[in-house]
């Protein structure tokens, strides 16, 4: 908890915010289902609309901490670390975007989280699709999806076989070592300086993933079930963050104009965490993008 809590201030500091009150919010473990518990953290107001920031894969909750303390002022903020990720429950079944879909269904129950908005970063858009596909957007007010495109499953690896190839390639690095993968990941999508402390922790959290759990995330993330229908089941307003260094960058902007409903903001001289590399305008995005929510008055 030191760590995190170190990690959450230099993050702070490093994008100009003072750290309000609620910079180490409440946590607390919620069962999704027999023998697996998530990690969650919660800060804000109760009351207030909510906010759900999930992660990207081999990464936690922490990841998402000076958008926390950002938004825990106007609203209820909650994320966690997913199964088999951080503190989570690791387990070698059910690591795919259609399980972690249901584990977030089960979280909004548990919590009584009624129309939140999904902030999905990077993996999480996989399982935001998966989600949408589930249980439709009826109880969702919107959804954000952060820097990367829904998967086509395996017919990319027609489409694309040497970004394929290339992945499978990673996947033998990160097999024979994962702590420096993990550096290298790290160090490839994070392209501003940072303070040691945080890559440090951000490291070690993406090190209590096992290895090969975190292969086979990666196979279902990218290359098995085509979740590309989800965009034409999604009928709530949606933002699409792309970072200007995203190899995905023009999937990103064909999928806003599939969708009625979307508005695309690119945030060049970033790499994939764009939140991380470019917080203050990710942050302005993502608040005009809830200011038009606001708006409209709740169902």
């Amino acid at each position: 908890m030191k760590t995190q809590i170190a990690a959450t201030v230099l993050i702070a500091a490093l994008s100009g915010t003072a750290i309000p009150a609620w910079a180490d919010p409440a946590e607390r473990r919620v069962a999704v289902e027999q023998g697996v518990t998530l990690r969650v953290i919660e800060a804000g107001k109760a009351t207030a609309r909510p906010i759900v920031f999930i992660p990207g894969w081999s990464t936690g909750a922490d990841i998402w901490r000076a958008q926390i303390d950002r938004f825990a002022g106007k609203y209820r903020v909650i994320a966690f670390d997913p199964r088999s990720q951080g503190d989570s429950t690791k387990v070698t079944i059910g690591n795919t975007p259609e399980q972690r879909a249901a584990d977030l269904h089960a979280v909004l129950s548990s919590l009584h989280i009624r129309r939140p908005v999904l902030v999905a970063w990077s993996q999480a858009v996989q399982d935001t699709a998966a989600y949408v596909l589930k249980y439709g957007t009826r109880d969702l007010a919107g959804i954000v999806l952060v820097d990367a495109a829904v998967s086509d499953g395996s017919k990319g690896i027609a489409e694309r076989p040497k970004q394929a190839a290339f992945q499978f390639g990673l996947f033998g690095t990160y097999l024979i070592d994962q702590q420096a993968y993990l550096r290298g990941m790290f160090g490839a999508i994070i392209s501003k300086p940072q303070p040691r402390e945080m890559i440090e922790s951000t490291v070690a959290t993406g090190m209590k993933t096992p290895p090969s759990v975190g292969m086979s995330m990666l196979v279902a993330d990218m290359f098995t079930l085509d979740r590309t229908a989800a965009l034409g089941k999604i009928d709530c307003p949606v933002l699409i963050v792309a970072a200007g260094q995203s190899f995905e960058l023009e999937q990103q902007k064909a999928e806003a104009k599939a969708m009625p409903n979307a508005r695309f903001v690119e945030i060049d001289d970033s790499a994939h965490a764009v939140f991380i590399d470019q917080p203050e305008r990710f942050a302005s995005a993502l608040s005009d993008f809830l200011g038009t929510l606001d708006a409209v008055p709740r169902r």
